[in-house]
């Protein structure tokens, strides 16, 4: 049986690369640019194809004008399929396209396909329906940061145009929804041991990058937001504030949960992760503070802040950086790559992670979303400690 379907994908993915050969050229179409993508979203499921997945991202970096083929040949593709291997392995590749970081990519607004309510045709019910859970979470947060870097990208020309600096309630509104891609990514796991299967195990991959990703951006840009709220935030930043920290608070222990998880079953990307430190309760406290009107402290340069030690960013190469004078210490690592700052475990499932994961090919190489590990021994906040 496993046979069968195997061959039969094969022939579907042959039957494709045939007819898009036939296709004319035009703005929208690229014959050979489809026939490329199919060979990185075929039906095999025990293979991700890196060599294909990296020519579809060569042709992204060369010239804009792939953008719209390969957005038209990848959408047809995604809206075709029925089979999970298929809707997986295209979702990786979009994946490892936003990180191409190319203007023409980040402006695409929300994707041209749906794979919300998408419905695996092709397994067992039981396994159907663990596939359809992991795809419709991992296609969720692609669609919201796709429709984000879209937004980000309009905002960032009017301020730069403008010559001004952001609202500092714009700012705020900015890292709440970094908290909720960050909760939107949490949900991409396996719900089920059976589904514990080596593509599975890739798609993890990616998502724990991105997580890295959105949690050093999330805490970069809170150390920027306070500073600018202990100079001249009135009662409204504070309390917005006041409600991200508290967020923050609460996914810290989410992350730790959702790492210790995916360690478990196998994700090597996790094994990186240091550990999460809680928030201090000074910050809260100071918040609290501004927001009841209790007079601010005057540091020793003049500047407004509520305490009178160092907040410290130490870059990838070591080089450290002060940039304001405040009680407690936050530290942070960033490469030009990543930005990178230092559910349960299911333990009625048997076996161990390295059982689930005899047989996964990733390479740093070849991995379709770039991993930079964190130092060892390097603490990550789970905010900005001041």
């Amino acid at each position: 049986m496993r046979l069968w379907k195997k061959a039969a994908g094969a022939l579907k993915d042959r039957n494709s690369i045939l007819i898009a050969s036939i296709s004319r050229k035009s703005a929208y179409r690229n014959p050979d640019l489809e026939a490329v993508i199919i060979k990185a979203t075929s039906h095999d499921e025990s293979y991700l194809d890196y060599k294909n997945s990296q020519r579809v991202f060569q042709w992204v970096r060369t010239s804009p004008i792939y953008v719209k083929p390969l957005m038209w040949g990848l959408s047809t593709r995604m809206e075709k399929t029925r089979n999970w291997v298929v809707a997986l392995k295209g979702l990786m590749l979009m994946h490892g396209i936003f990180h191409c970081k190319t203007p023409g990519v980040q402006m695409i607004g929300r994707l041209p396909f749906d794979l919300s309510s998408f419905s695996d045709a092709h397994s067992k019910q039981d396994k159907a329906v663990a596939y359809n859970v992991f795809i419709r979470a991992y296609f969720l947060f692609l669609d919201q940061k796709s429709a984000f870097l879209a937004a980000e990208m309009k905002v960032q020309r009017v301020l730069r145009s403008k010559q001004m600096e952001e609202p500092l309630v714009d700012e705020l509104t900015r890292l709440q929804k970094w908290q909720s891609l960050l909760d939107m990514l949490l949900q991409i796991k396996p719900p089920a041991e059976t589904t514990i299967v080596t593509l599975i195990l890739e798609a993890m991959e990616c998502a724990i990058v991105e997580i890295y990703d959105v949690y050093s951006k999330f805490c970069s840009g809170m150390a920027h937001a306070l500073l600018r709220i202990y100079e001249d935030g009135g009662k409204v930043e504070a309390s917005m504030a006041l409600r991200i920290l508290q967020k923050a608070r609460e996914q810290s222990g989410e992350l730790t949960r959702h790492f210790e998880f995916c360690k478990y079953i196998g994700v090597l990307n996790a094994t990186e992760f240091p550990k999460v430190e809680q928030v201090p309760e000074e910050d809260i406290k100071d918040l609290e503070r501004i927001i009841n009107g209790v007079p601010k402290r005057k540091s020793i340069d003049g500047m407004v802040m509520p305490q009178e030690d160092k907040a410290i960013v130490v870059k990838g190469n070591g080089e450290i950086v002060e940039h304001r004078e405040s009680k407690r210490l936050l530290r942070t690592i960033i490469t030009d790559k990543w930005e990178v700052f230092e559910d349960n475990l299911m333990s009625d499932w048997g076996g161990s992670s390295s059982d689930v994961r005899s047989t996964t090919t990733t390479a740093s190489s070849n991995a379709l979303v770039t991993f930079v590990p964190a130092s060892s021994n390097q603490d990550i906040p789970d905010l900005i400690n001041f």
